[in-house]
């Protein structure tokens, strides 16, 4: 979200982080200056669980006090919508390659996290103790991404001619994926959340950057050779992602 606003010379005092109370809900937010601004900006941080504000120099506390009561009411109906995520208990649901699978905690103390169908319905089946249901979900989702992910990356960097020095899964909230001049490539493990295209497109992305270490125009040619559904893979992450990064696994 963008705001316009004229800018002063005077030097003002430094603004620093709070924690906003949105009905409720601590929020926490950054507020960083930037020399090339013209204009406040606020985003809302994946998952909905901070905010982060850029001011132009010359902005000072009592102008960004203001600017966050005008728009407090956007902020908490923003923030609101994305906290929807019931809780990964059992009979709870979770996303694997787009489709939903109702959590059942077996009661056994040992076995495999394992996804199954069960009278029609897919199921995700979860031993172990109750309070470390989140844990094996969570090694569950990285052992299944790491597949998916490695055979793509495998595919796509045969394609352009161009090896993988490394693959690597983190939970970052900042961006999906990464690649280093270096060719390590880095991939949210959350991803395999999402619909199969969705991690084509994540993966088709990362490897085209090993030829093209920008977002030009050769870049997205690139990339849209490798993944001919790369638009609906944008915009899913774009309409979804927030929600997967929301997801507390405790």
């Amino acid at each position: 979200m963008v705001f316009l606003l004229n800018r002063t010379s005077r030097r003002q005092p430094p603004v620093l982080d709070r924690v906003l109370n949105l009905e409720g809900r601590s929020v926490p937010l950054t507020v960083r200056e930037n020399a090339r601004s013209t204009r406040i900006t606020l985003r809302i941080e994946p998952g909905g669980r901070a905010l982060k504000m850029t001011i132009p120099p010359g902005i000072g506390e009592r102008e960004v006090s203001s600017f966050i009561e005008r728009y407090r009411g956007w902020m908490t109906t923003r923030i609101a919508k994305l906290d929807v995520h019931p809780g990964l208990g059992d009979g709870a649901e979770i996303l694997l390659r787009g489709e939903a699978h109702r959590i059942h905690h077996t009661g056994g103390l040992r076995g495999l996290t394992e996804a199954t169908v069960i009278d029609g319905v897919p199921v995700l089946k979860v031993s172990g103790l109750e309070e470390h249901m989140g844990r094996r979900i969570v090694t569950f989702l990285k052992k299944e991404a790491r597949k998916d992910l490695e055979t793509l990356v495998t595919r796509h960097t045969k394609a352009v001619g161009r090896p993988a020095n490394s693959l690597t899964l983190k939970d970052t909230r900042s961006r999906w994926g990464s690649c280093s001049s270096e060719g390590n490539l880095s991939f949210s493990w959350r991803i395999v959340m999402a619909p199969p295209f969705v991690i084509d497109y994540l993966a088709a992305h990362e490897v085209a950057h090993l030829r093209e270490m920008n977002h030009g125009p050769g870049f997205w040619s690139l990339c849209r050779s490798l993944c001919p559904d790369m638009d609906n893979g944008k915009k899913w992450l774009k309409r979804n992602g927030s929600a997967l990064h929301a997801i507390d696994f405790g």
